[in-house]
């Protein structure tokens, strides 16, 4: 069996559902500009590309750069203030993340939020698992699924590609793990589909935190 040394999560969708917090906040920008507003099974399939990209895909066709650009700005201001007011871990990813430590398997976060909001989500709710890194999206990185940023945390845990186990809910997850060599999970309590996973190239597909211990 596989022994694997390090594992590389998503954020949300993966580990926490966030889905609330960020309609929510995207949302009441909506609302105060007299636009669309949209559930969240909707929200589902805007996430998962980062922030700035879900607000081009919920502003009307027609919205130029300029008034998207402070849609934007004036969503990340509301959200910062409310990174946790909805938002939990998924049912059974303490236990996966206490047995993960137990076996002394690295973990990771890699996420396309911006790193200043996935750090304290991060501080929040997960301080008490040790974590080698946690990288959000950051202007000298490209976001996934270029698997750059993946590869870099793979080469600081110290470890090859082949050592790591990266579980996340997109396709852009997906794609990312298979560009960087790792072994890709694909979870069905986030965001997306079983088909698009699997399209995407998920190598395993999970329905529970718990049956990952079965992979490793």
């Amino acid at each position: 069996m596989k022994r694997y040394k390090g594992a590389i999560f998503d954020l949300d969708g993966t580990l926490v559902d966030t889905l609330q917090d960020i309609a929510d906040a995207m949302n009441y920008v909506l609302e105060q500009r007299e636009l669309p507003l949209f559930d969240y099974e909707r929200y589902k399939y805007f996430v998962g590309k980062g922030l700035r990209m879900l607000v081009d895909q919920v502003v009307p066709p027609a919205t130029d750069q300029e008034t998207a650009e402070q849609i934007y700005r004036e969503m990340i201001d509301r959200y910062r203030n409310r990174l946790v007011e909805k938002s939990v871990l998924y049912d059974g990813i303490a236990e996966l993340l206490d047995l993960l430590v137990e076996r002394k398997i690295q973990l990771s976060v890699l996420s396309n939020k911006a790193d200043e909001l996935v750090q304290p989500i991060v501080r929040q709710l997960m301080s008490q698992w040790p974590l080698a890194f946690v990288y959000g999206l950051k202007e000298t990185l490209p976001r996934k699924p270029d698997p750059t940023s993946a590869l870099l945390i793979c080469k600081q845990m110290g470890l090859l590609p082949s050592e790591v186990i990266y579980l996340g809910d997109t396709n852009v997850d997906m794609e990312t793990a298979c560009k960087a060599g790792f072994f890709s999970v694909g979870v069905t309590w986030g965001f997306r589909t079983e088909e698009e996973l699997r399209k995407a190239g998920a190598m395993e597909i999970i329905h529970h935190p718990s049956q990952l211990v079965q992979l490793l």
